[in-house]
């Protein structure tokens, strides 16, 4: 299969190195990066110096019969027009998140994809974050803590928004299109069930037209309590994880995996010594100590890699269904709306995706 990318810049240019690397890694699918296409010209000569082949335009590389797929690493607000070039090209299509400014315009390029008979996957990579995976290990077996009834999931940093077009409205820009749509997808990957409310609140600390961070609140239908977090204004980050059990609490401290699991021995120690807390004294908030917890490491889980790449070629061949699904990915946009009006009207939605 010989993949072009359109869009050679941060996110163009990781897929192509990671292409590179795919090429000799699985003889079952092979995949070949055919070359790309950008607007700017330094952007192009880039990729020549690299070896890589630049078309002239993107007219030239849709016509081009030797390229089987396209993917397209653009602005936001360009993903759509592409998407449809692609199709009526006969093209089959990876497009980066978030795969439109909409959910109408998403169920547009899903049925200009139908319409041509290609396949058509978005690139939700987070899914094979080591960090998730290791979390929904935990999820998903109760061994660990118990019954998993509260996450929390952050990603924080302090460089505000970064480049130039994500502070614009306009192209897609704001940091639930750039982060947000990762993390509600991996929620949904690990919390199965309906959304039943959520509530969401923007920042905009950086004074930009666009949100520098974001809360978002969901509870699902099971009474999972499920939080987001996005901070770019942030220098002394909170855990990426906190996972509360009804046998223990987990946490991954950051992106390197730091962390553990901590189970009590009893779920109430009615011995515990109270302590001296600020002007008062608490039992209730004396943290558990010595032989009243179980200090255990996490149990890593790594994901496989080139996995996604693999998965589209197969799909192409028609041997897997895509990783990442039309339902999938609707959903995940329903969401970010229903998510975004909460934060305009400061209002718990109260409604199922």
């Amino acid at each position: 299969m010989r993949i072009a990318i359109i869009g050679y810049g941060g996110m163009g240019g990781y897929h192509g190195r990671l292409l590179r690397q795919y090429c000799g890694g699985d003889p079952e699918y092979p995949v070949e990066l055919a070359g790309i296409y950008d607007i700017s010209s330094e952007r192009a000569a880039a990729a020549r110096a690299e070896g890589i082949f630049a078309y002239e335009s993107s007219e030239r590389l849709m016509a081009d019969d030797s390229v089987d797929a396209v993917l397209i690493a653009t602005p936001n607000d360009v993903h759509a027009q592409y998407v449809e070039r692609a199709a009526a090209a006969g093209k089959h299509i990876i497009c980066e998140k978030p795969v439109g400014l909409g959910l109408s315009q998403a169920e547009h390029m899903y049925a200009c994809a139908e319409s041509a008979g290609v396949v058509f996957e978005v690139h939700q990579n987070r899914r094979w974050d080591d960090d998730f995976l290791t979390v929904k290990n935990i999820y998903d077996h109760r061994e660990h803590i118990g019954d998993v009834y509260r996450i929390e999931s952050r990603v924080m940093g302090g460089n505000g928004i970064p480049g130039d077009w994500r502070k614009r409205a306009a192209q897609g820009g704001g940091m639930m299109l750039d982060w947000g749509v990762h993390l509600i997808d991996q929620m949904f990957e690990m919390v199965k069930g309906a959304v039943v409310s959520l509530h969401c609140e923007y920042s905009y600390i950086y004074g930009e037209e666009v949100e520098d961070g974001c809360r978002l609140s969901v509870r699902f239908e099971n009474g999972t309590e499920y939080l987001i977090v996005i901070a770019t204004d942030c220098f002394i980050n909170l855990p990426r994880w906190q996972l509360y059990g009804t046998e223990g609490t987990a946490q991954i401290a950051d992106w390197d995996l730091s962390g553990g699991i901590v189970r009590p021995v009893v779920r109430r120690d009615e011995h515990i010594a109270g302590i001296r807390a600020g002007n008062g004294f608490t039992r209730t908030m004396a943290p558990r100590v010595g032989d009243s917890i179980i200090k255990s490491p996490l149990e890593i889980v790594r994901a496989r890699p080139f996995e996604f790449y693999k998965n589209f070629a197969a799909a192409c061949a028609g041997d897997e269904l895509p990783a990442v699904r039309k339902e999938q990915v609707l959903r995940v946009s329903a969401l970010m709306e229903a998510a975004q009006r909460s934060a305009q009207s400061d209002e718990v939605i109260k409604e199922r995706i």
